[in-house]
């Protein structure tokens, strides 16, 4: 029987991550795992595959719609279909293997097999049992179902984003069922590889929490990128046939029935924790009525040696939510004050324009009844992204009006995720929009955009 200090299970973002970060602070680790490789869902089945996907198709649409306008000209690229998987499949053995590498070199232990816990303080793999002091469950998500809906996923033809990034063929039509951002990536890989896509949301508009204004915006491009939205509706079956599937949804506004006929049906509405197996209620595990694993502050369940992080508790189904949770609770066990701030943790959209965001939303802070001021700019005032035909979109910041102090922001825009972590710093410190503003920005760069809304919360912007 071997003996750990800490035996982490799932290799996700989370774990992995978790799990690297205790060996470096000198304990004995190990992370169990089921799958062939490392990396859990993310970079299997998730966003590394995805982000793949995005750029490849968003290379074609520059091809098909840019270059000639740069004066490079041609015929636009044929895409094959079976090639682009293999780029994909060869993203992921690359990150995956990086992983087992990060394993190795940090000397732990994979224990591979699917994960129980007997009792605290012990993980059953296989027909083998582990000791451990501690156990951290990073078990990870898996996609939710329709609500209330009769859907049968099969992954040929009714898929979730795991059959999506490895249809036979690239489909004439699909079906997204939910307007949320997976829906919405693959939605856009498949509309720029000239799939007809149309998505069913049951709420009025897309991407639910997101500032209204960013998310209206967003799907007016979106429209204009061919995708076709059907908002307000409630679906409430899917039958497949021969030739495809047929999505019965009724319109919530008169209660209409409708029907829409597609090759492919994607579900997108969501994910929820996966616990399966590990015997947590056996255990006495408190888990909350949406499945969720219950915490304290230190990110331990109601079982003493029993931890829990990422996509399996509460909070945004982030990957790096997740890393962080698992670099915090590695700290704690090595006896560190590991500490996760969630009022600073982005969100992306790895669409085209992207879409980024952290802190209050100017809906949150009318909801909280803060005293807040908007500084907003184009960008079409910037003139690199003019060069770069990526002028769409807005940077949207949120201050307090009596301190300056930023509240949040909000971006649609050309590399809108790796803009919005100016911001994260700067909330992270407790910025005033004024410390944005009167920090030097090279010129000429996208990040010129985020100063300008800076400024726009003060006296104004200076290309608005």
């Amino acid at each position: 029987m071997a003996q750990y200090d800490l035996i982490v299970i799932g290799s996700g973002p989370g774990g992995y991550v978790c799990a690297i970060r205790a060996a470096q602070l000198g304990l004995k680790t190990a992370c169990v795992e089921g799958r062939e490789t490392l990396g859990g869902t993310c970079l299997n089945v998730g966003c590394i595959p995805s982000k793949a996907l995005l750029h490849a198709s968003h290379q074609l649409h520059e091809a098909q719609h840019n270059f000639e306008k740069m004066g490079l000209m041609g015929d636009a690229p044929s895409v094959d279909w079976a090639k682009m998987l293999g780029y994909k499949d060869e993203v992921i053995a690359g990150n995956t293997k990086g992983i087992e590498f990060l394993f190795k070199k940090n000397k732990i232990d994979w224990l591979k097999g699917w994960a129980s816990i007997p009792e605290a303080g012990k993980v059953k793999v296989g027909d083998e049992v582990h000791e451990a002091k501690h156990i951290v469950v990073a078990s990870g998500s898996e996609s939710a179902p329709v609500p209330g809906a009769d859907v049968t996923v099969d992954e040929k033809t009714v898929v979730t984003s795991t059959g999506a990034l490895a249809l036979e063929k690239i489909p004439e039509t699909m079906t997204v069922i939910g307007g949320g951002v997976i829906g919405l990536e693959l939605g856009s890989v498949y509309a720029r590889l000239g799939t007809k896509v149309t998505v069913v949301e049951y709420l009025d508009g897309i991407t639910p929490g997101q500032d209204a204004e960013v998310a209206k915006t967003f799907q007016r491009i979106l429209k204009r990128q061919g995708l076709e939205f059907v908002t307000g509706a409630a679906v409430s079956k899917v039958e497949t046939g021969e030739g495809g599937a047929t999505t019965h949804y009724t319109l919530r506004k008169d209660d209409s029935a409708h029907t829409l006929e597609s090759e492919i049906v994607l579900v997108a509405t969501g994910r929820r924790p996966y616990t399966d197996g590990l015997g947590l209620e056996a255990l006495g595990v408190t888990l909350t009525q949406r499945g969720q694993i219950e915490v304290d502050d230190h990110y331990l369940t109601s079982v003493e040696g029993i931890r829990a992080i990422g996509d399996a508790i509460a909070g945004p189904m982030l990957a790096h939510k997740a890393e962080d949770e698992g670099m915090a609770v590695a700290e704690i066990l090595a006896g560190q004050a590991g500490h996760v701030n969630y009022e600073v943790i982005p969100g992306v959209i790895y669409t085209h324009p992207e879409v980024a965001s952290v802190g209050l939303t100017e809906e949150l802070a009318k909801e909280e009844g803060r005293a807040y001021k908007v500084g907003k700019f184009a960008f079409q005032g910037n003139g690199r992204a003019k060069a770069n035909f990526a002028a769409d979109g807005f940077v949207k910041m949120i201050a307090d009006a009596e301190t300056d102090r930023i509240l949040g922001c909000h971006v649609i825009g050309p590399m809108a995720g790796d803009l919005i972590h100016e911001i994260c710093v700067a909330m992270e410190f407790g910025a005033a929009a004024e410390d944005v503003a009167r920090t030097c920005h090279a010129h000429p760069t996208y990040s010129e955009a985020m100063r300008e809304a800076a400024l726009a919360c003060g006296d104004g912007a200076i290309h608005a």
